[in-house]
């Protein structure tokens, strides 16, 4: 297998599929997953445990991962948000948790029914019984840049929920709405570095034509591994005006124009954008299947 510099996380099965006005029939996304799979992406968040009537476009979580292609090196994680979410996912055979704390608390009892402090504690609980079973888990701290409803984050903010979460074995700093620039990537890198250990993860939404700039400036930071959706489709259902996460395909344009080994064929994420593209009936954000590769393929 091809030796990697990026960790690039596809996250279009879930977080791409979950704001989508169509709702995807189980056979096409498991057609997706399997052609994402294809093209060498290692690690793909297939799903999410959330209860069906807050994103119905996730009631088929275990129906995809029993039909998606267990291949070996490939890790399929599942979103949770509580105790029974965890239940659902262990059953399912995921590979890898991502459990969801917001950094502020109107968002959060928005997004996940809580508080603050009661999403920390579940978060501990979450994590050392998936721990236990064997699993990945990882921190996602939701809207760590801004919140629709709160405005602006302060790093030390986000740097004390992730020193509250010792167990997290990887930190995800989710820019749910799209707002952060270079700058508060640099700034939010260094503040949770000095509380934390564990490898840092990066989650971008273009929502303000920033999403990849931010991107070059969170491996700049020391960011191990980056998140983005085949098609740039997405956004948060609970979250006003969020948009689609940075497209895997332009991502990769980008990371290997400069050099960078991600492991993962271009051709192929196009393909997989391309198939998800027919199935939602509309012209995906992603510029690459529009504009083409560069230099062109030979004729």
């Amino acid at each position: 297998m091809q030796s990697t510099d990026v960790d690039v996380i596809e996250v279009g099965p879930r977080d791409g599929l979950q704001n989508e006005p169509v709702t995807v029939p189980t056979a096409a996304k498991v057609a997706y997953v399997e052609a994402l799979v294809a093209a060498g992406l290692r690690r793909v968040e297939a799903v999410s445990f959330v209860h069906p009537g807050r994103v119905p476009q996730m009631a088929d979580a275990e129906e995809v991962m029993a039909r998606v292609p267990r291949v070996p090196g490939v890790r399929y994680a599942g979103l949770v948000l509580n105790e029974r979410g965890l239940e659902r996912a262990l059953a399912a055979g995921v590979d890898e948790v991502n459990a969801v704390v917001v950094a502020t608390e109107t968002f959060s009892r928005r997004n996940q029914g809580m508080s603050v402090d009661d999403a920390v504690r579940g978060f501990g609980v979450i994590a050392g019984r998936a721990r236990g079973a064997g699993l990945t888990v990882t921190l996602t701290v939701a809207a760590s840049f801004g919140c629709p409803f709160e405005g602006e984050v302060d790093p030390a903010r986000v740097a004390g929920l992730v020193r509250r979460c010792p167990d997290a074995q990887e930190v995800a700093l989710a820019d749910t709405i799209g707002v952060g620039v270079p700058a508060d990537v640099r700034r939010l890198a260094e503040a949770v570095g000095e509380v934390t250990a564990a490898p840092l993860r990066f989650h971008f939404h273009n929502t303000r034509n920033t999403g990849y700039a931010n991107a070059v400036a969170a491996l700049e930071a020391g960011a191990a591994a980056l998140d983005a959706s085949a098609g740039g489709i997405g956004g948060c259902p609970f979250a006003p005006a969020a948009t689609g996460n940075i497209a895997t395909e332009d991502l990769l344009y980008l990371l290997h124009r400069s050099g960078l080994r991600t492991g993962a064929d271009l051709p192929g994420v196009l393909a997989a954008a391309a198939l998800i593209e027919k199935e939602l009936g509309t012209r995906l954000p992603a510029q690459l299947g529009r504009a083409g590769t560069w230099p062109p393929p030979a004729r």
